[in-house]
């Protein structure tokens, strides 16, 4: 039994051997199944390229009226797609249907936006789906002059007290407060004839309002959009509630009740001066159904971060969710709800973590290609080995058939200079251990003709008579 210093060295050694005998092996594959391997590649871009071509930095968003919350909603959004490199363009519209009609548009570079639950839909309207509820959106009635007692708002067979001879703002056409003014007061049953309703947008309608130009004003939006805080902090004032609130959320499954205690808004005005009830809608991230679904996971991320945490009606965690969407709810978002952002995102930049899902969205259907053509490539380098083998032993046949048919002594030397290019092209033949075999039965077999032709009497060249007998 050798010495431990000389059995490790033999050890050493050994694995030296295998590491250069498995690179060499690696490297004359590499030499041999070149065009395979660049077919696999030309696969794997195409596969990288058209099946997850790679998220756009630059989207469009569409928010809404200038002085809304959308308006503030979306620059905190962009602020966040800033943060991971992505440049998220605000583009102010007239409201929800041109939202919505935007995102349709197969033409245009609108791509997300916000819409409140419940507003109407245009005609043909396809192509959109629904990241989830974000936010509620709650519907304020703000008034002047004496406070009203809350039954003179009651419509009670199509007629109302106080609505009857009043000059109210119910939102400009096409916008997501006059969607769901419009679905109010179609839900209350009152008589719209002899009405004085006005379509203001919001910042018109809160200036008409405190400027004593109308008696009345519905505004849909956030808590603290700029124009509910201008009505909110003016004490000459009042906030309707709404005292049938439940009433309506049967009839518009999508609305909410929201509560407002007493002097929540200001407990030096004591404002209200009462518990109050509101309803409210939320609001939808609708995205155009095309979007890359990274986009859509920071759409989604930016909503947790955002509208995610407490704030004055909604709880912490309550967004983003699908409370009341009326779309069709993207695949991305379900798959988000269940099991929220991909994991590796919490250890990576979103480019980073982006490239690394691709490329493990890629590696299993590559995998499903390369395996069986992987496995069958020992096959294909063997019959490569096998068919060079071969090739010379059919040009030393035919060599060998020739010298039997024309032998002539004098050609000696020119037969043996092809013996030698022979041998030589054989020597160049890289071959595995398993093939070495047949390597060296090639070479043997043209040393045997060639010592054939160095010998005295010749074997492709018999005395006269002597073949004849056989």
């Amino acid at each position: 039994m050798g010495s431990f210093k000389q059995n490790t060295r033999e050890t050493f050694l050994g694995l030296a051997e295998t590491i250069r005998e498995k690179w060499s092996d690696f490297i004359q594959f590499l030499e041999e199944a070149w065009p395979l391997l660049i077919l696999l590649l030309a696969i794997l871009m195409g596969i990288w390229w058209y099946a997850d071509p790679p998220p756009p930095r630059h989207v469009q968003m569409a928010t809404g009226s200038a002085g809304g919350s959308y308006e503030l909603l979306g620059k905190k959004y962009a602020e966040y797609f800033a943060t991971k490199g992505v440049t998220l363009e605000l583009v102010p519209t007239l409201g929800a249907q041109e939202n919505l009609i935007r995102l349709s548009d197969r033409n245009d570079p609108v791509q997300a936006a916000f819409v409140q639950a419940g507003v109407e839909q245009p005609k043909n309207i396809s192509g959109i789906q629904s990241l989830g509820s974000i936010a509620y959106d709650p519907i304020w009635f703000f008034y002047r002059g004496p406070e009203v007692k809350s039954n003179e708002f009651q419509v009670i067979a199509g007629h109302s007290k106080y609505f009857s001879t009043r000059k109210i703002s119910v939102g400009v056409e096409g916008s997501g407060t006059h969607s769901q003014t419009s679905r109010i007061i179609k839900a209350s049953g009152i008589d719209r004839s002899g009405l004085q309703f006005v379509y203001y947008p919001g910042e018109k309608a809160v200036k008409a309002l405190k400027n004593g130009e109308i008696d009345g004003a519905f505004i849909v939006d956030a808590v603290d959009a700029p124009n509910v805080l201008a009505l909110l902090n003016d004490p000459e004032l009042h906030l309707a509630t709404f005292k049938r609130a439940e009433a309506f959320t049967k009839l518009l499954p999508y609305m909410h009740i929201l509560n407002v205690p007493e002097g929540s808004f200001s407990l030096e005005r004591n404002f209200p001066d009462q518990d109050l009830k509101l309803i409210a809608t939320t609001t939808n991230l609708l995205i155009d159904d095309r979007m890359h679904p990274a986009i859509q996971f920071l759409f989604l991320e930016a909503a947790r971060e955002i509208n995610g945490k407490e704030s004055f009606f909604a709880n912490r965690g309550e967004f983003p969710s699908f409370k009341d969407s009326l779309w069709p709810e993207s695949p991305v978002a379900v798959h988000y709800e269940k099991n929220s952002y991909p994991l590796i995102a919490a250890y990576f930049p979103f480019w980073m973590a982006e490239f690394i899902s691709r490329l493990l969205f890629i590696f299993l259907p590559f995998c499903v290609i390369a395996y069986p053509v992987l496995r069958a490539l020992p096959s294909y380098r063997t019959k490569l080995m096998y068919n060079k083998i071969n090739r010379l032993y059919g040009e030393l046949k035919t060599f060998e058939q020739g010298l039997l048919a024309t032998f002539d002594a004098a050609q000696r030397d020119e037969y043996l200079k092809k013996l030698d290019l022979l041998e030589y092209q054989a020597l160049n033949i890289k071959v595995s251990k398993r093939l070495a075999g047949d390597y060296y039965t090639l070479r043997t077999s043209i040393d045997y003709v060639r010592n054939c032709l160095n010998r005295g009497v010749h074997p492709y060249q018999f005395a006269e008579g002597v073949g004849s007998d056989l």
